[in-house]
């Protein structure tokens, strides 16, 4: 008998196609996975068993009559509660938001479904995506499967804990000042927050539009790549959408990674925990091992991307939310509130010097990478908190320590891969980010698949037993 629970896509999908694994055992499995596990972890906000046994039930009669849609065709599949789900609430984490049921649904989950994916949930998240931790006090705070004490890092909360636990085979999240990489950091899976525009955002309620970010999520880098395969692509709904040809970012998954150039932001070494920087340490011991050419680069202006993400994301976020900021206060969590209630209060002229700072950080960007040929950095530089009491100033903690290091990737709109480093002394995840130039998504996957098969973490992530 095969376990399921932690097969990647990549490998359940031959079995499907063959049709010696039917999408409605791989569902059933998963459901009753999520109906034991996820009072424990609270991955899901909505679980949806009947509308995954039916869409598993047309998917099985669709491939027993030959017609197999691909890689994704029966996969179980985790949706952040932020992407707007026809017919099914979508709260965004947020009591503001609680009942309510969009008419349309998003781009990204109108593909997935086109391609046969299985929506088995909507995934719980940090309210409105204002927080790093995924504690939330409307929906209860999501716990890290690997010891739930701790936080699973957040907004894309559930996305990661669902992961981890074997409770979808892959899940989506957004990215807008790190929501994706630091939920699959501390969770220890993978995560990877596209270019900018790549991936349609019609259809998600936005944090901030100008760095909202919608990525795929899984196991493995050979799952992103065959999500970013569906993902990706232009949306004439997305007025941010790019119109570029999308790449097969399956192919040359296993090229040769020898030869290529990485910087190191001097930036990025500093403030480390001790942890996070003996397992980085090993990390470039390890891509060196591999052939990579490692090299460190000063970049004084990352030191100004706290406040340009800051300034933007608060902004941009209490515009979006100035009606119900005015009627509906009591309705936000007080670090979401905190963050908006200032961001209302940003002028114009700090709005623009942010702007002109971005415009400062992605020259300089373009500038190393004529260099090298991608930028290396722990994804956060601090290894995975417990969950305390006063989660609010925890929250806060853990943005304003965790920004520097992610939102310099949303600022530019570079593409950036988090990849599980491995384990903290106290046996928690600890992730490191690859970022590349924009649109190189493909050589970051084809780095990421080639750390993963020298990680023993990355291989084989088995968490049998929760707790």
């Amino acid at each position: 008998m095969i376990d399921l629970s932690f097969l990647t896509a990549a490998e359940l999908a031959p079995l499907i196609e063959t049709r010696q694994l039917s999408p409605v055992e791989l569902t059933e499995h998963t459901l009753k996975r999520m109906e034991k596990l996820n009072p424990q972890i609270n991955a899901y906000n909505t679980p949806l068993p009947q509308l995954a046994l039916d869409q598993a039930r047309k998917a099985e009669e669709e491939i027993m009559a030959g017609q197999y849609k691909g890689p994704l065709h029966g996969i179980p599949i985790g949706i952040k509660d932020n992407k707007k789900t026809k017919g099914i609430r979508t709260t965004a984490g947020s009591k503001l938001f609680a009942n309510y049921v969009p008419t349309k649904s998003a781009t990204v989950v109108n593909k997935l479904l086109s391609s046969g994916g299985i929506m088995v949930g909507k995934l719980t998240m940090h309210q409105l995506g204002a927080g790093l931790t995924g504690t939330n006090p409307f929906f209860g705070a999501t716990r890290n499967p690997w010891n739930l004490n701790y936080m699973p890092g957040g907004s894309s909360s559930g996305s990661g804990a669902a992961l981890a636990s074997g409770l979808a085979t892959l899940s989506t999240g957004t990215d807008t000042f790190g929501s994706i990489r630091v939920p699959a950091a501390m969770s220890g899976v993978y995560g990877l927050k596209p270019t900018y525009g790549l991936v349609s955002s019609y259809g998600v309620i936005p944090a901030a539009w100008s760095l909202d970010t919608i990525g795929p999520m899984a196991r493995s880098v050979s799952d992103l790549a065959l999500m970013l395969n569906c993902m990706a692509g232009f949306d004439p709904k997305d007025p941010a959408s790019l119109k570029t040809n999308v790449q097969d970012y399956r192919a040359d998954l296993h090229k040769n990674i020898s030869g290529i150039k990485i910087g190191i932001p001097t930036y990025y070494l500093e403030g480390l925990d001790a942890d996070v920087e003996t397992l980085f340490t090993k990390a470039i011991a390890t891509l060196r091992s591999l052939g990579a050419e490692i090299q460190e680069l000063n970049i004084p202006e990352l030191s100004m991307s706290t406040f340009a993400g800051f300034v933007i994301v608060a902004g941009e976020g209490a515009a979006f939310h100035s009606k119900w900021l005015q009627t509906s206060l009591q309705d936000y969590a007080p670090d979401a509130r905190a963050i908006l209630l200032s961001g209302s209060l940003t002028s114009a002229p700090q709005y623009i010097k942010a702007q002109q700072v971005r415009r400062k950080l992605t020259n300089a960007f373009q500038i190393e990478f004529k260099e090298v040929d991608v930028l290396l950095g722990p994804t956060i530089p601090m290894t995975t908190p417990e969950i305390r009491e006063d989660w609010v100033t925890q929250n806060l903690d853990v943005v304003r320590r965790g920004l520097p290091f992610t939102v310099p990737a949303n600022l530019t709109g570079i593409p950036s891969l988090t990849v599980p480093m491995g384990l903290s002394s106290k046996g928690l995840p600890v992730g490191m980010q690859f970022m590349g130039q924009h649109l190189s998504e493909k050589q970051l996957l084809q780095l990421g698949n080639a750390w993963q098969t020298t990680n023993p973490l990355g291989v084989s992530l088995k968490r049998e037993e929760i707790g």
